[in-house]
């Protein structure tokens, strides 16, 4: 339904949403706005603007085709020119090279970084920086990874992200996020997509809020192929929600687009809302998800699963089985396996792993690893339980009953791509030094004399 803009706030409760991911989906708030037998007719329904949205190229096979048109009071063309921003940004990267970034393969570990308050405002895009991440949005191939701190909503602007698609987990606060195609409540616990291309503003009904952000170059985000599971588990289809049409109507001086392009922020003024979008239909549209309603598998006998297993979303490469980025989680599970160590094992990886805690706390580490916080395992280096977690777990031996894991969400960007690092996450004051430590601990259990009688026995 149409809103005036001092009733935004109003506008966010009782959501409803369409169902289904990547779905072909309609929606109209105004019955009859939808042109019928073609997109783009001589006069639209209610003197509308038909306007087409693509995020895949217009060759691209059928079933790998990202499209959606929209019906619109006026086009989104009708702005001024784009101008770079003042004062420029400053943390956020989209091209990955030695003059604004680092390589280390040392683990990393940040305490959750504090969310600025009193007489600092911070909207969503001035909290947005990038923590590390590799690649280039120009060559369209590559990924990067921030997080924000936010207290404000965005005022008067919108933001459109041509550089890629943004996957965002809220850690605290929830976000209301107004977006061409419609509104999304998202809440901790939730994740949001915002496709390429398409303009969006974030409202922070709770003030303080802060999470993390993934973004790839060049392609999107699918489920992943469920192989010997079948046809059922991890994430349904249908619990992927879609708004439904919503606009704005009338003047709006001073309006502000606000476009990433290249990793730098451009700002052009009109005097509309850009959600002024009566009608939509497509396959390309802001989504979110409700990571509770994921659906785990594990060990039932023997050995800990590999996290694989748990991959929400994936955005593939070329390479059968290699991910640009998977976005995996690690939600309340029962741990049943016998003669099985449970947490996660020592292992060095091909792929580099950066994760997060939205609640709660991780199975792997004991101590350090804080909701807000966040870790860095780069390609090949090596990382596992901390002492504690070790320790405490071979002090059981056979005797542990199965365990459910109770009150936690963690999650993790896994790519096959080598990330580098931001020099302001390399040399921030929350970075935790000591990190190393927590596996300095762990000493030799190695018996000879066991060796032997096992060697005897043989």
């Amino acid at each position: 339904m149409a809103a005036q803009p001092d009733q935004l706030d109003s506008s966010f409760n009782d959501l409803d949403y369409l169902s289904g991911f990547g779905n072909s989906l309609e929606s109209e708030a105004i019955a009859g706005a939808l042109p019928r037998g073609q997109n783009s007719p001589l006069l639209c329904p209610y003197g509308l603007y038909a306007e087409q949205i693509s995020g895949t190229s217009f060759t691209a096979p059928r079933k790998l085709n990202h499209r959606s048109w929209m019906y619109r009071i006026k086009p989104s063309v009708t702005h001024e020119p784009f101008a770079p921003r003042s004062p420029s940004h400053g943390k956020l990267v989209s091209e990955f090279n030695d003059s604004n970034s680092v390589t280390t393969p040392t683990q990393l570990r940040w305490r959750p970084v504090d969310i600025p308050d009193g007489p600092t405002p911070t909207d969503f895009v001035d909290g947005l920086f990038t923590v590390c991440g590799a690649g280039s949005s120009f060559l369209r191939h590559g990924y990067a990874i921030h997080m924000y701190t936010a207290n404000k909503s965005m005022e008067n602007c919108a933001l459109c992200n041509a550089d890629g698609d943004f996957l965002i987990v809220p850690q605290k606060g929830r976000l209301w996020i107004t977006t061409e195609c419609g509104k999304l409540h998202v809440s901790p616990g939730e994740i949001a997509v915002l496709p390429q291309g398409f303009r969006f503003s974030v409202e922070m009904p709770d003030g303080p809020s802060r999470g993390y952000v993934a973004e790839i170059f060049g392609t999107h985000f699918q489920l992943p192929d469920l192989g010997p599971i079948g046809a059922n588990g991890l994430a349904a289809s249908r619990d992927f929600l879609v708004p439904k049409a919503w606009f704005e109507d009338g003047m709006r001086p001073g309006y502000t687009i606000v476009q990433k392009y290249g990793g730098e922020l451009f700002t052009a003024k009109q005097d509309f809302s850009p959600f002024n979008v009566v009608a939509w239909h497509g396959n390309y549209a802001p989504y979110k998800y409700d990571l509770s309603k994921f659906c785990p598998y594990n060990t039932v006998l023997v050995d800990h699963s590999d996290p694989s297993i748990n991959t929400v979303l994936t955005a593939p490469t070329d390479k059968p089985g290699v991910a640009l980025l998977d976005f995996v989680i690690f939600p309340p599970r029962w741990l049943v396996a016998e003669h099985t160590f449970r947490p996660p094992y020592y292992h060095r990886n091909c792929m580099s792993e950066f994760m997060g805690l939205i609640h709660g706390g991780y199975e792997a580490k004991a101590d350090g690893f804080l909701p807000g916080g966040a870790s860095l395992h780069s390609c090949m280096t090596p990382h596992g339980p901390d002492t504690k977690t070790y320790e405490a777990t071979i002090a059981l031996g056979d005797e542990a009953k199965p365990h459910k894991i109770n009150n936690t969400m963690a999650f993790m960007f896994e790519s096959c791509l080598m990330p580098r690092i931001c020099l302001w996450a390399l040399n921030s004051p929350f970075r935790d030094h000591d990190y190393y430590q927590c596996w300095i601990g762990l000493k030799s259990h190695f018996k000879l004399e066991d060796a032997a009688v096992q060697n005897a026995q043989i």
